[in-house]
């Protein structure tokens, strides 16, 4: 088994609460502020393009294939989690087609993550007025990196994912305002059915796109659309 190299970095608090309701999850900082988290803030991106699709495929369809993403997405995570954090177990318990996953992805993970920070950590920003659980911070390559990690049944072309660089170029921002330590690498890593794939780009590129979605979520909010 790989020994992946970890040098933690104190965030100055353990975790943030976190709340679930049908409008999305809201985070609150140790003073007691509260933020939406991230994601929620991003899926006004899709909003229009899955109420489409769910009208298409009926809602009980759309209901199982989505709970179905999300079970495997929620395990492969995990995985990933355990695996990194060398956890021996890191497979106790897991599906065939879950362990296909993880060992189809395994060899990237083992030569791409160079030193780890931190793992599901749990960040916000006041500047962005957001907050949300980075997958892993650390090293890709010998780069400083956010890294994200993302399951698909296909291949994915990146003119797809903005989404993603949006939410990694948010824990980045988050990482910086709360530890100083400035991240500009981000990574996007894709463990699918057809294989997987590694995105990269620069924080830089998708912080104005993102400040624009964080102000057009906010508006919705405020006039109700």
């Amino acid at each position: 088994m790989m020994e992946f190299k970890h040098e933690p970095i104190d965030l100055g608090y353990n975790d943030l609460t976190a709340q679930t309701s049908r409008s999305g999850r809201v985070y609150t900082d140790p003073d007691g502020n509260t933020y939406p988290s991230i994601t929620t803030v991003l899926s006004i991106l899709s909003e229009e393009a899955i109420q489409r699709w769910r009208a298409r495929v009926g809602e009980e369809e759309a209901n199982r294939i989505s709970k179905q993403a999300s079970t495997r997405g929620t395990t492969v995570h995990n995985i990933f989690e355990k695996y990194v954090n060398n956890d021996p177990d890191y497979l106790k318990g897991v599906m065939p087609h879950n362990i296909q996953t993880f060992k189809d992805a395994q060899k990237t993970l083992d030569e791409s993550i160079t030193k780890v920070y931190c793992q599901e950590a749990p960040l916000y920003s006041k500047h962005l007025g957001v907050a949300g659980r980075v997958d892993c911070v650390g090293q890709w390559n010998g780069v400083d990196s956010i890294i994200d990690y993302k399951t698909s049944k296909k291949l994915k072309k990146k003119e797809w994912i903005s989404g993603y660089f949006m939410q990694c170029a948010a824990y980045a921002i988050m990482w910086e305002e709360r530890t100083g330590m400035p991240m500009k690498q981000l990574v996007v890593f894709v463990a699918g059915d057809e294989g997987t794939q590694v995105f990269i780009e620069d924080r830089d590129n998708w912080t104005k796109e993102l400040i624009n979605t964080i102000n057009e979520y906010k508006r919705r909010k405020l006039f109700g659309r």
